[in-house]
């Protein structure tokens, strides 16, 4: 892990070099030489990209279409329930969703073992590095406006790294195996999904409790995305480097902190 002040050059000439406020985070001796020509850095790949915002639309579909699973549409009005299908083309919304997240999850997975250095932050938080607890703490500082200066990171930070850590990586998995058990149970115990997760439904008693924390773990991924969007803004504005566009783009831009 880097720390310390660092120097970023504009490509153009005749420019005074950039100080940046502090680089640091996971930056390697690669990263820091492509932002000194750069002034940014290229950090997530095209698969990781794609994995953030199809599991971003999964999460929209399994949000809006499970809550009305458990609070299900008022009765039809102007035909038969059965002849119209609402809620049986909801649940297979939610099921269609449900499991391409799931492929994408794994896939995130095995991005995360051949894809560079940044792919695999979301998949560890290091408890056991006391610089990382001392950028967290900074970190929970700078969000609660009690710093007045940002730190950069070519990665996640600390705190968002611990964030995406629990919200993604633990609360997804969650939701992904609470999810196949109350699946696996409507197709029967003759089938596969059901003989693989039916020890979710034992564990936890009945299938009606599975139902109530997969609902609440909805509700965490909730006001996990409302956050999550939040800061990203934020950053964009108050930090002076790419946040939403590093996702768009794949790389981190680090803006002239004079140019205001």
């Amino acid at each position: 892990m880097h720390d310390g002040t660092e120097t970023i050059h504009q490509p153009r000439p005749g420019i005074e070099p950039l100080p940046t406020a502090r680089l640091t985070g996971d930056a390697t001796a690669q990263d820091l030489e492509s932002i000194r020509k750069r002034t940014s850095v290229y950090v997530y790949e095209a698969p990781v990209r794609l994995w953030h915002w199809i599991n971003a639309a999964c999460i929209f579909v399994l949000v809006f279409t499970g809550w009305f699973i458990g609070n299900p549409f008022p009765s039809m009005q102007i035909a038969e329930p059965v002849h119209q299908f609402v809620f049986g083309y909801t649940r297979f919304a939610h099921f269609s969703a449900g499991l391409i997240l799931t492929v994408g999850f794994f896939g995130r997975i095995y991005w995360a073992f051949v894809g560079n250095h940044h792919a695999r932050q979301l998949f560890y938080v290091p408890v056991w590095n006391r610089h990382w607890w001392k950028e967290l703490w900074f970190e929970i500082k700078w969000y609660a406006f009690l710093e007045s200066e940002p730190k950069k990171y070519v990665g996640h930070n600390p705190l968002a790294q611990l964030a995406m850590f629990m919200f993604m990586t633990v609360g997804l998995s969650f939701m992904i195996l609470t999810g196949l058990a109350l699946y696996g149970e409507g197709l029967g115990d003759h089938s596969f999904i059901y003989g693989a997760t039916s020890w979710v439904l034992t564990l936890f008693g009945n299938s009606q409790i599975v139902h109530s924390v997969h609902h609440l773990g909805m509700w965490f991924i909730v006001i996990f995305m409302i956050i999550h969007i939040y800061v990203a803004i934020r950053e964009d504005i108050m930090s002076r480097q790419s946040i939403v566009s590093t996702m768009i783009s794949g790389h981190r831009t680090f803006k002239d902190d004079r140019a205001d």
